[in-house]
């Protein structure tokens, strides 16, 4: 079954001369539990998708389904708590709250729906990031690594479908990055989570389960990749 579908999707910003045509025309599909790299130059079109995916813009044509439901033609208030409720978001910058500790910041999407935590399921990515040592630690804290784990626990608490991470290594060392993407795959398999990720880094993406390719707005599908 798939969790995703992408269908016709462009995105052209401004209009006559000046128009820049970010996205054209972006088709494909993506397995419930897959884990897709999306590489790409700068400007090619990769953040423009990702954005397209979370419904954080708006596409100029095309429609994008998460788990059969068409999130474009959700009113305003009906898409931000499916958005919340139904993707979740991991972004180069980490995004943490300052004043929050690291069990708060985890917690704190879950609060905002006016939901009460899944305890059992905290303490077990507590357990899996590696932060239980940490939980009462302030973002200004930790290292890198560090805070990049607590902002994955955040986008995994909720149990969303669909996880969408924009350069999740782009700020850590090799070492970091090497445990973020195999938290993400852990996700992957063990929570049956969907996770497109964006990453300039060529080698990080052959780690995924498949790989597109964004060139001037364009996507190809290079395939899956050699287990």
């Amino acid at each position: 079954m798939n969790l995703l579908e992408v269908k016709s999707v462009s995105k052209t910003y401004g209009s006559g001369e000046t128009a820049v045509h970010a996205l054209k025309n972006a088709c494909f599909s993506v397995p419930k539990g897959e884990f897709v790299a999306v590489v790409g130059e700068s400007g090619s079109g990769k953040s423009t998708l990702l954005n397209m995916l979370g419904a954080l813009d708006v596409p100029t044509s095309g429609k994008v389904f998460i788990d059969g439901k068409d999130i474009f033609s959700m009113k305003e208030s009906q898409l931000t708590v499916f958005r919340r409720r139904n993707i979740g978001f991991i972004f180069q910058a980490f995004n943490l709250i300052p004043e929050l500790n690291v069990e708060q910041n985890i917690m704190f999407p879950v609060l905002l729906d006016y939901q009460k935590p899944d305890k059992k399921y905290l303490e077990e990515l507590l357990s899996v990031l590696n932060l239980k040592e940490r939980r009462l630690h302030l973002p200004s804290q930790l290292s890198g690594g560090q805070q990049q784990r607590v902002a994955i626990g955040r986008a995994l608490l909720t149990h969303p479908s669909l996880i969408l991470a924009d350069e999740p290594t782009g700020n850590l060392d090799s070492q970091n990055s090497s445990e973020v993407i195999a938290l993400l795959k852990e996700a992957s398999k063990k929570y049956a989570q969907t996770i497109i990720m964006i990453t300039h880094n060529r080698s990080i993406a052959q780690t995924a389960d498949r790989v597109l390719n964004v060139s001037d707005g364009v996507i190809t599908d290079l395939g899956r990749c050699r287990e």
